[in-house]
């Protein structure tokens, strides 16, 4: 037998979207590429403290305290020249805190290296720049929005996310790289289609009411409880289920409103089965991270976004919009006005579902590791 293939995956733990695309290859390599052997990194453990705090905490604490501050800084930094001389001193700057992240990559000696954070492939192309390492290295983009600290020379292709972001590669990446339009890799049980029926009994949900999923990300961002409380002063007859992921503050108070609202709703913590959750869900109100989003879109239901991180997920949110796979709430009260149309229009979900089952992409880890490998024969 020839010897496998070593893969790289490299991420970093800014928001769980990024970890979660280079997790959904690491499986997929498991379950279905015998002839690859995966390694996934975070960045950030290979860095120094005050490195970390600032990329990861800073970053958290930007986009929920100044939100105003992080959109200006998203578009000016989209905008930036990356010959400048601060975008040279940020890359400098990086490269000293991350240099054991380079005797990670060497130590692991791996015959690709797939980034699905730009900070990562930036290190990796001042490396191939000076002639220090001859890698391939391959960028998957995780939102449906192309920002140009993504953008970089010496990469050997990209993975878009839709086929306009493959369009904005073609004309501002290099000729040399390779583009492909794979979507967003999720994990491989997104792809497995769920039976509905079994999930609902497996929760104790009513096959006879309507359930709606509201979820607030890994950080069980966004005030789930106070949302989740306007949800439930809507008329309808409708279950709720809330992930309030690893904040135990939120799941408590949760826990709390759903003894006042016995049957009605159904607070979880962090959980391992979104899948099967998403699979008996009428609808699903998220955040419009790209890996949330694509995970919804991979099972084909629809979605209401809200609170939008600016820059990115609000370009996500766009999309969605634009494809008619979703609709956007703006605040509680447009949120609830939104699920009480839903409610009351089947029609208009039939039609979201059928839209968001179209974009899906739930093959995209194995088309991804499929054409590495394939370069690598």
């Amino acid at each position: 037998m020839p010897a496998a293939k070593k893969i790289l995956l490299l991420s970093v733990s800014a928001g769980a979207g990024h970890m979660r695309a280079a997790e959904a290859l690491h499986q997929c390599a498991q379950r279905q590429f015998p002839e690859a052997q995966t390694l996934h990194l975070d960045v950030m453990q290979y860095v120094t403290a005050a490195f970390r705090k600032i990329y990861t905490s800073g970053y958290m604490k930007l986009v929920t305290a100044s939100p105003t501050m992080w959109r200006l800084l998203y578009e000016k930094s989209d905008e930036a020249d990356p010959r400048s001389p601060m975008q040279k001193l940020r890359r400098a700057s990086e490269r000293l805190n991350t240099r054991a992240l380079l005797r990670a990559v060497k130590d692991f000696a791996p015959d690709a290296v797939i980034c699905t954070h730009f900070l990562p492939a930036e290190l990796l192309m001042h490396e191939i720049r000076r002639q220090r390492m001859t890698l391939p290295v391959w960028v998957q983009v995780t939102d449906f929005d192309l920002h140009r600290m993504w953008i970089m020379p010496h990469m050997t292709g990209y993975f878009a996310a839709n086929e306009e972001i493959a369009a904005r590669m073609r004309l501002l990446i290099e000729p040399s790289a390779q583009i492909h339009c794979t979507g967003i890799p999720v994990m491989p049980a997104f792809g497995d289609r769920p039976d509905a029926a079994g999930a609902r009994r497996q929760f104790g949900l009513d096959p006879s009411h309507r359930m709606a999923l509201l979820m607030g990300g890994g950080a069980g961002m966004g005030g789930l409880d106070d949302v989740a409380r306007a949800l439930l002063a809507i008329e309808h007859d409708f279950q709720l289920v809330v992930l309030a992921g690893k904040n135990q503050e939120t799941l408590q108070a949760l826990q709390t409103l759903a003894a006042q609202h016995p049957g009605r709703l159904m607070p979880l913590g962090f959980t391992d089965q979104v899948h099967r959750l998403m699979a008996c869900a009428s609808f699903v109100i998220t955040k419009p991270g790209g890996l949330s989003t694509s995970e919804c879109l991979a099972l084909g239901v629809p979605m209401i976004v809200n609170s939008p991180i600016p820059g990115q997920e609000e370009r996500n949110a766009d999309y969605l919009l634009e494809q008619g796979a979703a609709l956007k709430a703006v605040d509680e009260i447009a949120l609830a006005w939104r699920v009480r149309r839903l409610l009351n229009e089947p029609g208009l979900l039939d039609a979201m579902r059928q839209r968001a089952a179209a974009l899906g992409r739930p093959q995209a880890a194995r088309d991804v590791l499929q054409i590495v490998l394939d370069q690598l024969a």
